[in-house]
């Protein structure tokens, strides 16, 4: 029998989990949260932009102490986990700290309307007795990083997003110190830069799997021969995205052989014009 060490620093030796509801089967997010959630977690996958192994998760408890309920993060990311093989065991459904061994370094909050307790109570958490903003918790149970992106500019007007699509804190001796900038990142292609994860987060206007451009938060990592101290990352391609560039790309090559082909050509009727056997040069 091994023993486990709690995130409170509690020492036991087994762990009765039967008590803790993992899945509700209640959907809570609307369409473009559930987009964005996968565009957090997919092309870290696909793209291998992170040594493994690392876990990247959407809408996944995250269970810091054996009694009480777990915060849900959107979107979380830890590094040095993995998964466990049998998915059939309770204990290998949730983020529980004590199988991993760890917390996340990120926390991702997407913000749908304004219920979710990120930066403020919502009356109706008010009601049920909820005394800690989502910020507040997550500062102190020590999560290195904590992001709230407001897509849907449901909670610009709160005086700690003031105005800004996205505001991203850093955990320093369980209180949060601000990587945003005051005005906090409303344009795209500002990069925040999450130095113990080693990739940064920024804003991107495209299409995403619908003909519709929107703004998203994306993964980027340092421009090639470039440091984190500059504005602009790069941003990593989801799967479908990097077949598109390879195609694209082996689409230029095709056309590239059939002009020095074709030129080729054009060469050698010359030559022949000229009396000259262009198989005999």
């Amino acid at each position: 029998m091994t023993q486990q060490l709690l995130n409170d620093g509690e020492i036991v030796t087994e762990l009765d989990i039967s008590h803790l509801v993992i899945e509700d089967d209640t959907p809570v997010d609307n369409l473009q949260s559930e987009k964005q959630q996968r565009l957090l977690v997919e092309p870290l996958y696909s793209s291998k932009a992170l040594p493994s192994p690392f876990l990247a998760a959407a809408n996944v408890g995250l269970f810091y102490k054996l009694k009480g309920d777990p915060v849900v993060p959107d979107v979380m990311l830890s590094l040095g986990v993995q998964c466990a093989d049998d998915f059939s065991k309770k204990q290998n459904r949730s983020y529980f700290v004590w199988e991993f061994g760890k917390l996340p370094e990120v926390c991702v909050e997407i913000v749908s309307n304004q219920e979710g307790d990120e930066l403020t109570l919502s009356r109706k958490s008010q009601q049920k007795g909820k005394t800690i903003v989502k910020k507040d918790l997550y500062a102190q149970i020590r999560i290195p990083y904590y992001v709230v992106f407001d897509p849907l500019k449901q909670i610009q007007g709160e005086p700690e997003m003031n105005g800004a699509l996205l505001r991203v804190w850093a955990n320093s001796v369980g209180r949060y110190l601000e990587l945003t900038p005051p005005q906090g990142v409303s344009e795209v292609g500002q990069s925040i830069w999450l130095e113990e994860v080693g990739l940064g987060l920024t804003l991107w206007s495209g299409e995403f799997e619908e003909e519709v451009a929107r703004t998203w938060l994306r993964w980027c990592v340092y421009p090639e021969g470039g440091t984190a101290s500059q504005r602009d990352g790069q941003i990593i391609p989801t799967g479908a995205e990097r077949a598109e560039i390879e195609r694209q790309r082996a689409e230029i090559e095709r056309q590239r052989a059939e002009a020095e082909r074709q030129r080729a050509e054009r060469l050698a009727d010359r030559l022949r014009t000229l009396g000259v056997d262009p198989d005999e040069i």
